[in-house]
């Protein structure tokens, strides 16, 4: 069995203000440092990360010392024409509310479909995996995005829930374990998933 922590970076300004951070390349607040310094994570065999400035400080922070490995595919979606805006500053433009009333289904203008970023996401999750299995690693952790930790869980997890039912918060995530046997084959589902959100506890 492999164990995997799906962990979410810390806070960014961006964050806070609630906008579309994607590629964005913004490092960690203040308070998103301060919070995951206060986390403990175990300290995995495998490291992955993407390859965005908030995901490798956290990684730096939760595991301090460890080597890591980045994979380019788990970066965020590409919001395009929204990227580093919110809501408010969105107000108006039709292009936003034509997404809003798709339930977010259409593609981000000028940016990413939601079928090609859970495609790029799969991979990059798929590489991590698959390094795992040859490897012999029991326990890996992957220091990605939200959304990325969604396309994920929403593919793979051992229960159906919707792509946003799968939300987690800055410095939170996925406990979750597979079998390398059934996942080589057909059945490329997780044993058994739990919810990590330091916040609460």
């Amino acid at each position: 069995m492999i164990r995997l922590y799906l962990i979410r970076h810390g806070q960014t300004p961006g964050n806070k203000l609630q906008r579309y951070i994607g590629t964005t390349d913004e490092p960690l607040s203040t308070e998103g440092r301060e919070f995951l310094e206060k986390l403990t994570y175990p300290m995995p065999e495998a490291l992955y990360v993407s390859p965005l400035c908030r995901c490798v400080e956290t990684a730096g922070i939760l595991f301090p010392g460890k080597s890591f490995h980045i994979i380019e595919e788990l970066s965020e979606c590409d919001f395009g024409e929204f990227e580093n805006k919110n809501y408010k500053e969105l107000s108006g433009n039709q292009d936003y509310q034509r997404w809003i009333d798709s339930n977010g289904t259409l593609p981000f203008p000028g940016g990413e479909s939601r079928e090609a970023f859970k495609c790029r996401s799969l991979t990059g999750f798929q590489k991590a995996v698959t390094q795992c299995i040859r490897n012999n690693i029991k326990t890996a952790a992957l220091v990605i995005h939200g959304g990325t930790i969604m396309n994920i869980m929403e593919e793979y997890a051992d229960r159906p829930r919707a792509f946003y039912e799968w939300h987690v918060g800055n410095g939170c995530g996925y406990e979750v374990e597979l079998e390398p046997e059934q996942w080589q084959k057909t059945a490329k589902k997780f044993q058994r998933v739990r919810k990590i959100d330091p916040s609460l506890e």
